[in-house]
C-alpha cells in the first residue's frame, strides 16, 4: 500500500507455498558467480511469514552459509524475534537488514502510505544494532510533495537521521513512475521525477561532507539500477553512470571527463 512503491507488480496474491524459496536460491546460485555477499531480496519483507514461510528459514540459512554476508529487506514493523532467530540460524555469514526509511520528513512519509513513523524506522534498526545485526536503509530520492529545491535538505536529513539510528550503509534510490499512483501525482504537480543530474548531486553532497551529512558516519549509494531510464544527455549519460559506480565504490567524487560533444551537463 505505499504509495510510491510498484513492489506488488512482482508480489504472490496468496502466501508463498512452503519450499519455493529456497529452491529459486538453489536455481540462482548455481547459475551465479561466486561472491561474499548474498542479497535476499523479495520485492517484499523477509520476515514477512506470507512472503517467506518460517518454515523455510533452516533451509534457506544453510544455503547462505559459504557466504560472508547475508542481506535482506523487511519493513520496520516486522523486525523482531524472527531476526535474531535468523541471525542464529545463518551459524557463520553476519545479517544485514535493509529497511526503507524513504524520508526523514514526518509528514511527506506520512503521506506516502508507509505505515510506520521516523520513531518506528529508529527502533527498529537500533534494536537490530543492540543485537549484532547491520542495518542499510533506503531512502528515496525525489519524493513527491515537496518541491524540488527542497529535495537536497531532504535528503541529508534523512541520510543524518539513518546513522544516528545506527545504519552503516545507505542507499539513495530515485523514485520512479510505473505504478499509476506516482503518474498521477506527476499529473496534479506533486511530484516530478528525479533526473541522473539529482542523482550525482546527493552523492556528490554526501561525499563533499557537507553540514548535516556526516560522512564518517558509514557509505552512501547511489542505486543504479535502471540508471540508464533517468533523464540525462544521451552524448554522456554512460560516462555519468559509470562515475557513479566508481564513486560507490571508492566513496570519493571523481571529476566527470568532458563530453565529447561539449554540452554542459
Amino acid at each position: 500500500h505505499c504509495l510510491m512503491c510498484d513492489l506488488w507488480k512482482n508480489t504472490l496474491e496468496a502466501p508463498t507455498p512452503k519450499g519455493a524459496i529456497p529452491q529459486q536460491i538453489r536455481f540462482a546460485l548455481e547459475r551465479l558467480p561466486l561472491a561474499d555477499t548474498l542479497k535476499l531480496y523479495n520485492a517484499g519483507s523477509f520476515f514477512d511469514r506470507a512472503a517467506i514461510p518460517r518454515e523455510d528459514h533452516e533451509e534457506i540459512a544453510s544455503l547462505a552459509r559459504g557466504f560472508e554476508r547475508v542481506v535482506v529487506e523487511c519493513h520496520p514493523a516486522l523486525v523482531g524475534d524472527s531476526s535474531l532467530m535468523f541471525r542464529d540460524l545463518l551459524a557463520g555469514p553476519a545479517l544485514e537488514v535493509a529497511m526503507g526509511l524513504e524520508t526523514a520528513n514526518e509528514e511527506v512519509l506520512r503521506r506516502l502510505n508507509k505505515g510506520m513513523t521516523v520513531a518506528d524506522f529508529e527502533n527498529a534498526a537500533r534494536f537490530l544494532r543492540a543485537h549484532d545485526v547491520s542495518v542499510r536503509s533506503f531512502i528515496l530520492l525525489g519524493i513527491p510533495f515537496l518541491r524540488k529545491e527542497e529535495w537536497p535538505a531532504v535528503t541529508r536529513a534523512s541520510i543524518a537521521l539513518s546513522f544516528r539510528a545506527g545504519a552503516q550503509i545507505v542507499s539513495l534510490i530515485p523514485t520512479r513512475l510505473g505504478n499509476g499512483a506516482m503518474e498521477e501525482l506527476q499529473r496534479q504537480g506533486q511530484f516530478t521525477s528525479p533526473t541522473l543530474r539529482d542523482l550525482e548531486a546527493a552523492l556528490e553532497d554526501f561525499l563533499e561532507g557537507k553540514e548535516g551529512c556526516p560522512r564518517a558516519a558509514g557509505l552512501v549509494f547511489a542505486d543504479l539500477w535502471n540508471a540508464d531510464a533517468l533523464a540525462a544527455p544521451s552524448c554522456c549519460a554512460a560516462a555519468r553512470v559509470n562515475r557513479l559506480r566508481k564513486m560507490n565504490l571508492i566513496q570519493r567524487n571523481v571529476p566527470l571527463p568532458p563530453c565529447p560533444s561539449g554540452c554542459r551537463h
